[in-house]
């Protein structure tokens, strides 16, 4: 049997606690309602494709065995050194930004103290 390879368009990998999400129930996105897989896709666009068409593919995965309350633990599968333990409510465009995610959207401006 030969090994076989499948092509996608995938720019960033990120891996989301399953565990904690259903611990949760929601908590993301603008009313709270989303769980954090399904608040990411949406806030980042990840472009028109879905599963390997997509540029971002967001994927639970097994416990990490960090088990935060009232967060959920992430990871950027490009920098599998740094866990993220994101709390219910937290700011998307914060989350992208420490998850080192790149939509091609501009960043927004950040307060400078003169």
């Amino acid at each position: 049997m030969t090994i076989k390879t499948s092509k996608t368009k995938w720019r960033d990998v990120v891996l989301v606690c399953k565990k904690c999400q259903k611990k949760l129930d929601g908590g993301f996105g603008p009313h709270g309602d989303k769980s954090l897989k399904k608040a990411l896709k949406k806030y980042l666009k990840p472009g028109d494709g879905k599963g390997r068409k997509a540029e971002l593919a967001v994927i639970e995965t097994a416990c990490f065995d960090v088990c935060p309350k009232n967060a959920v633990v992430a990871i950027n599968a490009a920098n599998p050194k740094a866990l993220l333990i994101i709390p219910v409510g937290a700011d998307l465009f914060e989350v992208k930004a420490r998850l080192g995610l790149d939509d091609g959207r501009r960043l927004k401006p950040t307060l400078t103290i003169v």
